[in-house]
């Protein structure tokens, strides 16, 4: 009878584990990907250094005039002088507590929704009625109401960094729930309701929304009668949120397809309602498939924000080449774009990251 020893596994290869490994695996597993690596290397070797001495070790900190900054690098001094202009734009200085005391309710609102799971019973509608309330709460503490005695701010003087954000969030929030109307009238069965939809969704989507922001802003009043004014930044909000929506609108409609189709035979053998299916049934599983191309489209419309520029509105970019106008701090203009550059990216990265997170939590998957 044959006696098997048990023998002890062998240790992966060095060159399979470890940082040499992991080299291998993923910058020199084949001749092309070595190519590719080694050059991106040497791009890495030539741009990096100078740069890092550009913007940290030769910058200037501390310099109270442009002529105590040197020209060979940063002067992020510059950037201290104008960060007011640069994250509320011509807003008065006195009432910048109106925009901070609201990013600190935002805040206050995110936490609340992250830690809804504390009281169950009642969290939808402590969520909806705080999202039927913000609204109104920013419209009054950024534009300010004279009942009230918050003293009025025209929009034209808002700019920067907040303009940036008003911009982006009112676009991402008014487009999502009409992009997901739109979704559903796509694929109704009402043909009236889905003509409506695809002629809406089809124009809007073969005309840029350069040309969609210059019709608001310069074609609209037209249609006006004489002594009606309509705020300029209020065309643009509603320029993009009509040039969002139909992104939104296709985005979701690519989840309902994915859907498989026995859910809606579930929910119709279940005696559901057109209604109840698609709200507790099919809704759900395409706005979870559908998260990564939402975000993307948020992110999207967060760069495309810098549009408005056409039609007079400053944003932070904007401001970026507005601050080189002050003969004080003249031949500054990289300092800002490049701030400006930072600053969008931690914004775009944090969207990008919260995506995940989203992806995380609602993975049904196991």
């Amino acid at each position: 009878m044959s006696i098997f020893t048990l023998k002890k596994p062998k240790p992966a290869p060095q060159a399979k584990t470890g940082i040499l490994g992991w080299l291998t695996k993923h910058l020199f597993s084949s001749k092309i990907n070595t190519v590719l690596s080694l050059l991106a290397l040497y791009l890495l070797y030539v741009i990096l250094p100078p740069l890092i001495d550009w913007m940290i070790i030769s910058a200037d900190f501390s310099a109270k005039t442009n002529a105590e900054c040197t020209r060979e690098a940063a002067c992020w001094s510059y950037i201290g002088e104008k960060m007011n202009l640069f994250m509320y734009g011509l807003y008065p200085l006195e009432a910048h507590w109106r925009p901070n005391l609201l990013l600190v309710i935002t805040l206050l609102i995110a936490l609340i929704v992250r830690f809804s799971y504390l009281f169950k019973s009642f969290k939808y509608k402590v969520i909806l009625s705080l999202f039927a309330v913000y609204p109104l709460i920013a419209f009054f503490l950024l534009y300010g109401n004279d009942f009230l005695g918050i003293t009025i701010i025209e929009t034209n003087k808002w700019g920067g960094l907040m303009l940036t954000i008003v911009v982006a969030s009112v676009g991402i929030v008014a487009s999502f729930p009409i992009g997901i109307f739109l979704a559903l009238g796509r694929q109704s069965k009402m043909k009236a309701i889905q003509f409506l939809s695809v002629t809406y969704i089809e124009l809007i989507r073969g005309i840029p929304l350069i040309t969609i922001l210059f019709m608001v802003a310069v074609m609209l009043p037209l249609f006006f009668a004489e002594g009606i004014e309509f705020d300029k930044l209020l065309r643009a909000l509603i320029g993009i949120t009509m040039f969002q929506t139909v992104y939104i609108a296709e985005v979701i409609r690519g989840g309902l397809q994915a859907v498989p189709r026995g859910q809606h035979e579930a929910a119709d053998a279940s005696g559901l309602s057109f209604t109840q299916k698609m709200v507790f049934i099919i809704l759900p599983q395409a706005l979870k498939i559908s998260i990564p191309n939402i975000v993307g489209s948020f992110i999207a419309l967060f760069k495309d924000t810098t549009l408005v520029l056409i039609i007079g509105i400053f944003d932070m970019l904007a401001i970026a080449g507005l601050a080189t106008s002050d003969t004080d701090w003249l031949g500054r203009k990289t300092e800002g774009l490049v701030f400006v550059a930072m600053v969008t990216w931690v914004l775009l990265y944090l969207m990008s990251h919260y995506s995940k997170t989203l992806e995380k939590r609602f993975n049904t998957e196991h």
